[in-house]
């Protein structure tokens, strides 16, 4: 071996090393986030939004979809992948999120929330484009896209996607959990999957906070329309979730959006409800406990899958 080539291949070792150790500072970053300082934080305050919106900044994770490494998957576990019914509705959902936000963000004249929102919205869009790269990679055909409609109400459609995405995600921390024991997904494709999961929690924390702040912004006689709006918002995802549980087609198959449902059974883990809340309470637990203490967490979700578990024999 000459000197020349025993220079590049030390070379190109090193760059791998720094590379890795480049990646996992940011992942360790994107969960790990403290405020400059610990002094008390008033809801609503000017404070509270530096904080929340500094969370999702500075946990920015700069990852880029073209360079992540899907892993070879043997024929059995490639079948298992590809058969998965969640790839069309995963994509046409991340796509309307980040319409939805970007569209939000247009309307808001602070600057620190607009970049915030404005992130926000890129990591939605980021997200469609890994699951893009995934479907390529393992040759899943994916339905036509649908058009997509404007919201007359921007923030009607970020709402939504905010209350919506605290329900998916609190479920999707379960099954994705489920499916690394069970090992259903291979760990390099685990591995490789998570920070996109994990970005859904920051999603979630900074729209919790939002909510909180944003209330405490209206004046006294708009509180009660915002609350009315935001039951809207829930009932809408109520009949919306209803419609998904009757999601049946012509032969009594469970269509991609009903996969929150049934997950569990898809991916081999025998799970009565009861474990699987609880599970599903672990993991938002685990993917919130890295962040300030000062920040709100979503409760609702949580809050009602406990009370579910009083009633689950």
């Amino acid at each position: 071996m000459t000197a020349n080539t025993t220079q590049a291949r030390d070379d190109e070792m090193t760059h791998h090393d720094c590379d890795a150790v480049a990646v996992e500072a940011a992942d360790h970053a994107m969960r790990n986030w403290q405020g400059d300082d610990q002094a008390p934080v008033r809801i609503g305050s000017d404070a509270h939004k530096q904080l929340f919106c500094h969370m999702l900044l500075d946990t920015h994770n700069p990852y880029k979809p073209a360079a992540l490494a899907w892993p070879i998957l043997d024929a059995q576990t490639l079948q298992r992948v590809v058969s998965l019914p969640i790839w069309d509705i995963a994509v046409q959902t991340e796509e309307r999120a980040m319409r939805r936000v970007h569209a939000y963000a247009d309307t808001v004249r602070d600057p620190l929330l607009n970049e915030a929102l404005v992130m926000d919205g890129g990591e939605e869009a980021r997200h469609k484009v890994v699951l893009g790269k995934l479907v390529a990679a393992y040759g899943i055909d994916l339905a036509p896209e649908p058009s997509y409609e404007a919201s007359a109400d921007p923030e009607w459609g970020w709402l939504v996607t905010g209350y919506s995405e605290c329900i998916d995600s609190f479920f999707a921390f379960g099954l994705f959990e489920s499916a690394k024991r069970t090992g259903y997904f291979p760990v390099e494709l685990v591995e490789t999957f998570e920070p996109v999961v994990q970005e859904e929690a920051r999603h979630i924390l900074f729209f919790a906070n939002w909510v909180a702040w944003y209330r405490r912004q209206l004046r006294w006689w708009q509180r009660p329309l915002f609350a009315l709006k935001v039951l809207r918002v829930w009932l809408f995802l109520i009949w919306e979730r209803i419609g998904i549980a009757k999601g049946l087609d012509d032969r009594g198959v469970m269509q991609d959006a009903n996969f929150a449902l049934t997950g569990d059974q898809q991916i081999g883990l025998d799970l009565g409800l009861k474990e699987m809340l609880d599970l599903c309470l672990t993991e938002d637990r685990r993917r919130m406990d890295g962040y300030d203490h000062r920040l709100l967490r979503p409760t609702f979700v949580p809050r009602m899958a406990r009370f579910a578990r009083l009633f689950v024999r």
